[in-house]
C-alpha cells in the first residue's frame, strides 16, 4: 500500500497553507520526494532536509529548525496518518492518493490546509 506515495511529486494547488503555516511556525516545501523502504518511508521536500517516517509507535524526530517532536504514523483505510506533537501542541498531517495525485491535508487547531500534487 505504501508503495502508491513513493515519487517525486510538485505541488499543483495549495487553500489555506498560510494559515496553517501560523499555526505550526515551521516551513514547507513546494516538492515532496516520497521513498519506501519496506516498513520505512522518506519523505524529502525541496526546502526542508528529509524526514524518516516508521511505522512503530511513537517515536523522537528533529526536524530542520531543530524544534524536536513525538511523531506517530499509521496506515488507516490507504491514508498515511502523521500525528506531531511538541511543547504542548499537536498537528496533524494526512497523506493519500486520489487517481494520480497526491493529496496531502494539514491540521492545527481550527486550520485545515489541502495541498494537491501530481507527480513530476
Amino acid at each position: 500500500m505504501c508503495d502508491a506515495f513513493v515519487g517525486t511529486w510538485k505541488l499543483v494547488s495549495s487553500e489555506n497553507f498560510d494559515d496553517y503555516m501560523k499555526e505550526v511556525g515551521v516551513g514547507f516545501g513546494p516538492h515532496e520526494e516520497v521513498l519506501g523502504y519496506g516498513q520505512t518511508l522518506l519523505f524529502i521536500s525541496t526546502k526542508t532536509p528529509y524526514f524518516k517516517f516508521y511505522f512503530l509507535p511513537p517515536y523522537a524526530n528533529c526536524n530542520h529548525i531543530f524544534l524536536c517532536l513525538q511523531s506517530t504514523i499509521t496506515l488507516d483505510g490507504g491514508v498515511l496518518v502523521h500525528v506531531q506533537k511538541w511543547d504542548g501542541k499537536s498537528t496533524t498531517i494526512k497523506r493519500k492518493r486520489e487517481d494520480d495525485k497526491l493529496v496531502i491535508e494539514c491540521i492545527m487547531k481550527g486550520v485545515t490546509s489541502t495541498r494537491v500534487y501530481e507527480r513530476a
